[in-house]
């Protein structure tokens, strides 16, 4: 009997977290004017079972696979709203992602090997650095209704260090797997393989569904369910095959932008969906985190911090007038990309079956990712606002 009371109770866990969450976020937009992703964030961390202990350990489990959901559909829209005609008509803006990325991939290196980071946990911990949350850059521009040169260079450059990211970091994944295993095909199966055939799926999806949409003359809110439900059907195809469903989802959103398949206005954010599933996103991915590993490694943490934030901002400023804004607003740019936490905990959950634990070989990798879930968003919301890029704040002014 009390056994079957504790299930119970250990059933509500997560709907309790995310309704705690969801109270904390309402709180923090209200009285704080804060991002409300990062009081989800802190909910997930307090609550986590390294702190107050409600949630379990999310990892392996099917929260994970809900989590995947959740920024494949960030992902999709993401990729929606990516236009590559601007990259062929603005070359530098491509220049622009080409040295942020590597750049920053680069001085993370040099930095994490200076204090002393064996090489390929160095190389790990510099190719997640590459990357930017695309979760909290879209949950804060759709927050403040953001339209502008700042937010879609932001998009953009968040887009595509998700595929820089990607690509890199199964590519040191496959030669971590050659190293310790010795084997030359898993290692390209866990590479090559895997981004070859992740990207062919998403694009499959991007040819198929548009045109199934077609053939049944449908559009807006149907549209959404539609895009939803084979968002949900790439994820649980690509988990179960052990691809990224991470570079499916943003390849389905080019490929569908390519065939101009365009979300209105009402459907994005897949609307009460992808605020639900935000918020579970967040709390997942701070949930992971344990205070041991948050303790640890502070000087690493706020190094990797400073040189990575400097060379995103320095970049996009440096680049600026060549692509067509001023220096100011191209720094802007660059302070806007600084959150990476959600993505690059994602990444990590994806490769957990090839045993690569990267927290434990990277102390200080935990106590980054919290300050980037935490202050991340804030650093985008005041970069959109410094650009004058802001409009009303949903749930604010009768909006």
């Amino acid at each position: 009997m009390l056994d079957a009371v504790a299930n119970s109770l250990a059933g509500m866990a997560w709907p309790l977290a995310l309704l705690l969450a969801w109270l904390a976020g309402e709180a923090a937009s209200r009285w704080l004017s804060l991002p409300r992703v990062c009081a989800y964030g802190l909910a997930g961390f307090a609550l986590a079972s390294g702190q107050l202990g409600l949630l379990p350990a999310p990892a392996g489990t099917p929260v994970a696979l809900v989590a995947d959901f959740a920024i494949a559909l960030v992902l999709f829209e993401l990729g929606q709203r990516i236009n590559l005609n601007w990259l062929r008509h603005n070359r530098w803006l491509a220049v622009t992602s080409l040295v942020e990325a590597f750049g920053t991939f680069v001085a993370v290196l040099l930095v994490a090997r200076a204090l002393g980071l064996a090489p390929l946990p160095a190389l790990l911990l510099a190719a997640l650095a590459m990357s930017s949350s695309p979760v909290a850059a879209l949950r804060v521009a759709n927050e403040l209704r953001c339209s502008g040169q700042v937010t879609e260079r932001m998009l953009h450059l968040s887009a595509f260090n998700c595929v820089f990211a990607v690509l890199v970091f199964k590519a040191i994944a496959g030669y971590w797997v050659l190293t310790s295993a010795g084997g030359l095909f898993p290692a390209l199966w866990s590479s090559l393989v895997v981004i070859g055939v992740s990207a062919g799926i998403g694009a499959m999806f991007g040819v198929a569904v548009p045109t199934l949409l077609r053939w049944q003359q449908r559009g807006g809110g149907n549209a959404t369910v539609i895009f939803a439900i084979a968002t949900l059907l790439l994820v649980s195809l690509t988990h179960a095959l052990q691809f990224s469903a991470l570079l499916a989802a943003l390849v389905f959103g080019l490929v569908v932008r390519y065939r101009r398949i365009v979300f209105s206005g009402a459907d994005r954010g897949f609307g009460t969906l992808g605020g639900l599933l935000t918020i579970l996103l967040f709390v997942f991915a701070s949930a992971t985190l344990s205070w041991p590993q948050v303790a640890q490694g502070a000087g690493l943490a706020l190094a990797v911090l400073a040189v990575r934030t400097l060379c995103k901002v320095g970049a996009c400023a440096a680049f600026a007038g060549l692509s067509g804004i001023g220096w100011r607003k191209g720094a802007l740019t660059g302070l806007a990309l600084t959150p990476m936490s959600v993505f690059a905990i994602l990444l990590l959950e994806q490769t957990r079956h090839l045993g690569i634990d990267v927290f434990s070989q990277v102390a200080g990798l935990g106590l980054l990712v919290l300050v980037l879930e935490l202050l991340g968003p804030v650093a985008t919301q005041r970069a959109l606002i410094l650009a004058g890029e802001a409009g009303r704040e949903e749930g604010r002014n009768g909006a």
